[in-house]
């Protein structure tokens, strides 16, 4: 009998999962999620998740918002902190200050940000370290 309820309680621990905040609903505050996170509402404060967050087209995002991968049609305004790709479909618009590791841009999409990507301060570091060690310099 409560080796079944183990059992269950398990398989729930280990699925992912998905919260949608649905069109029409407004968040205030600040918010994290441990699953991945739909938006199709609007969110104002600091959103957290290691998941991957989507913003629907009516979805909107004022504040900082930090994750894995972000996938927008939607509207950002704010600071924004990716481990992953940021990929904008052409109804995206996304304004602030941009750190992440990768980008995708469909055309028609409004980037208006300063932008960090994080592989390629990698790049840049390594390339400066080469260039020290073909000078005979030490890194």
């Amino acid at each position: 009998m409560f080796s079944d309820n183990k059992k269950e309680r398990n398989t729930y621990e280990n699925s992912s999962s998905q919260n949608i905040i649905a069109k029409g609903t407004k968040i205030v505050g600040d918010f994290s999620s441990e699953g991945d996170l739909r938006i199709d509402g609007t969110i104002e404060g600091n959103l957290k998740t290691p998941g991957k967050i989507v913003v629907g087209k009516w979805g909107v995002i004022n504040g900082t918002l930090t994750g894995s991968d972000a996938y927008f049609e939607g509207k950002f305004s704010g600071n924004l902190t990716l481990t992953g790709t940021l990929t904008l479909k052409s109804s995206a618009h996304i304004e602030g200050e941009v750190v992440l590791g990768k980008l995708e841009v469909e055309p028609g999409a409004t980037f208006n940000v300063n932008c960090v990507m994080k592989g390629a301060l990698k790049e840049l570091d390594t390339s400066k370290n080469s260039q020290k060690l073909k000078k005979g310099q030490s890194a």
